[in-house]
């Protein structure tokens, strides 16, 4: 839940999973919170640089062995509060899979219940790097958040090299297309 930014940052699959394993081992010292770890990064990384859902899907499943096959109708009846990687990020990477776009990812883990943060964290981040986020949410997010926080956003969207839009430039670049809010992408 807390390696999304390590998705990010590296130019290569093979440095984001060592930055991972060092961002886990401060906070799970166990191997299989830090296969979970390398595996939501790597999730990430592959989103962000154009890998469709079954390359990620293969991915994962190859690399740490989870089985992504089942569905999230076949999880919800039995899932429970997992505290482990083992039970949480498979589930989160199967609800990133099934969604249509990033609200969907976040709405599918938190459909399972058990440990929402989490499960919620890690498909939302996957679908960031896969989707983005809508403009409306992220305005909304940010008008939530202190200017302390949302000087180290801009910083960190400054090294990355992603240019966000703040709320009131979403409000003058919102337009009304037959009843449906869009974002204006002429003004990006």
């Amino acid at each position: 839940m807390r390696v999304s930014a390590v998705g990010w940052l590296y130019p290569t699959l093979e440095r984001t999973r060592e930055v991972a394993a060092y961002t886990a081992e401060v906070t799970h010292n166990h191997p299989e919170g830090i296969k979970g770890a390398e595996a939501t990064a790597s999730c990430i990384f592959l989103a962000r640089n154009g890998a469709d859902k079954e390359k990620i899907k293969a991915y994962v499943t190859e690399e740490f062995g989870y089985d992504l096959d089942r569905t999230l109708d076949e999880i919800r009846p039995t899932y429970h509060h997992v505290e482990s990687c083992q039970q949480t990020v498979s589930e989160a990477i199967i609800a990133f899979l099934e969604s249509e776009d990033y609200e969907d990812a976040v709405r599918n883990a938190v459909s399972l219940g058990g440990d929402t943060d989490t499960l919620g964290a890690i498909p939302g981040s996957i679908a960031e790097a896969y989707y983005d986020i809508p403009a409306v949410l992220r305005a909304e997010c940010r008008s939530r958040v202190s200017e302390d926080i949302l000087g180290v956003m801009q910083m960190f969207d400054e090294v990355i090299g992603r240019r966000r839009v703040d709320s009131e430039e979403y409000e003058e670049n919102l337009k009304t297309d037959g009843g449906e809010t869009e974002w204006n992408e002429q003004s990006e």
